[in-house]
């Protein structure tokens, strides 16, 4: 299960180079179920994603990088590129994506969460924006599709 809301953000936090970075690209399969691989530096796999906007089943399964590159081949859509800067922040991380070619200059900030409870109580910091945790205009398998 996976429990995450996301944000749009005012400004990018100070000493973003500081802290970890992964280079993503993914990409969709069918967006409707969500089927997705993605490759996140060195490792592959494919997801499914059930129904949902914050809370939604997830199921993961490893993939080898010739099976991920076959796979790309296949996918619906754009390929999805992006830098996920890991921030600590409280008891959480918050994942900073800053989307790379035809989706730049969009960055997008997910947190993910234990329990529905500490979602609907989490308090942002000054830097996050707007809510679009329930907008399926900021979920990635749709804008793999634009």
């Amino acid at each position: 299960m996976e429990i995450e809301r996301k944000f749009l953000i005012k400004q990018i936090p100070e000493n973003l180079d500081t802290y970890p970075c992964r280079h993503i690209e993914q990409g969709y399969l069918s967006t409707n179920p969500v089927v997705r691989i993605r490759k996140d530096n060195d490792k592959y796999e494919l997801t499914y994603k059930g129904k949902g906007a914050m809370v939604r089943e997830e199921y993961n399964l490893p993939l080898t990088e010739s099976s991920y590159e076959h796979l790309k081949e296949k996918i619906d859509g754009r390929l999805i590129v992006k830098k996920r800067y890991m921030i600590p922040f409280g008891d959480y991380t918050i994942e900073l994506d800053i989307f790379e070619d035809d989706l730049a200059p969009l960055i997008l900030a997910e947190v993910e969460f234990p329990t529905e409870e500490h979602a609907n109580s989490f308090k942002l910091p000054d830097w996050f924006e707007e809510d679009v945790t329930f907008s399926k205009l900021y979920h990635n398998s749709f804008l793999s599709q634009l």
